[in-house]
């Protein structure tokens, strides 16, 4: 079944198997038209993570896997310092298209470090890009590091329901494990692969790497999308797609008492 609706900005971490398993290199234009306004991206993706973001105005922000560019955009226009990141040459390409030369964008893969100093930002805002990996640890540990003291960071993935009413036999609810499918554009098929954690194991992730928990979310869609998609807007609205946290950089001792 075509998942397109229920996928990420873009990657930021390619799987190393598979072929050539989540390539955005391989069909970024196609990808970028088909996600620009619709249902899932547009009007529940999206605004999700600015409602969490809440007022960014003057703050440094990092894109981590920006993709396109659309919510770099967004942020920008709310008066954040934007940085973007990306995997995909192709994809940081459309991003400049958009964004023009006030925002850097740089070539990078979260399996590595951060080209960035110890807490050179705010928040960082990860879009649909944690559930490519299968291994959280490193990343979180990079994405806490180019933090500063109250820092935040904004995340959303898969939720962990999905692929596990989808996948036929069912997996293991408490396992971390991986499913694959094709996306179609133009009559070409692409392999993606994703992989599934339970809540708990997520949560554990985030701990470990020094953030502290302060919101769980499952938001509903835009409400202008009821008129704009009615056939999609109930299913959306009633099923579980994706989970999003807002997690902390507790403020040091040394920094609070300063």
């Amino acid at each position: 079944m075509e998942r397109l609706t229920d996928v990420s900005e873009s990657p930021v971490a390619r799987s190393g198997d598979a072929g050539r398993a989540n390539d955005y290199d391989r069909f970024a234009e196609a990808y970028a038209a088909q996600t620009e306004n619709n249902l899932v991206n547009a009007y529940y993706a999206r605004p999700a993570m600015l409602a969490l973001a809440e007022d960014v105005a003057g703050r440094r922000i990092l894109d981590a896997g920006c993709g396109s560019g659309p919510l770099s955009a967004a942020l920008r226009d709310r008066g954040a310092v934007v940085t973007g990141i990306d995997a995909s040459a192709r994809m940081l390409a459309l991003a400049r298209r958009r964004l023009g030369d006030d925002v850097p964008l740089h070539l990078a893969d979260l399996s590595d470090r951060l080209p960035f100093d110890d807490g050179a930002f705010d928040d960082v805002v990860a879009s649909l890009v944690l559930h490519y990996l299968e291994d959280w640890g490193p990343t979180l540990a990079e994405m806490r590091r180019v933090l500063g003291p109250g820092g935040r960071l904004i995340a959303s993935v898969d939720h962990p329901l999905v692929a596990y009413t989808f996948q036929d036999p069912r997996p293991d609810y408490f396992a971390t494990t991986s499913y694959t499918f094709d996306w179609t554009f133009n009559g070409q098929s692409f392999p993606m692969k994703f992989w599934r954690k339970p809540l708990h194991a997520m949560v554990d992730a985030f701990t470990d790497a020094g953030f502290r928990l302060s919101a769980v979310s499952e938001p509903q869609p835009d409400p202008a999308a009821r008129e704009l998609f009615p056939d999609g807007f109930h299913d959306l609205s009633t099923r579980a797609t994706f989970l999003f946290f807002v997690l902390e950089v507790p403020a040091t001792a040394a920094g609070s008492a300063d």
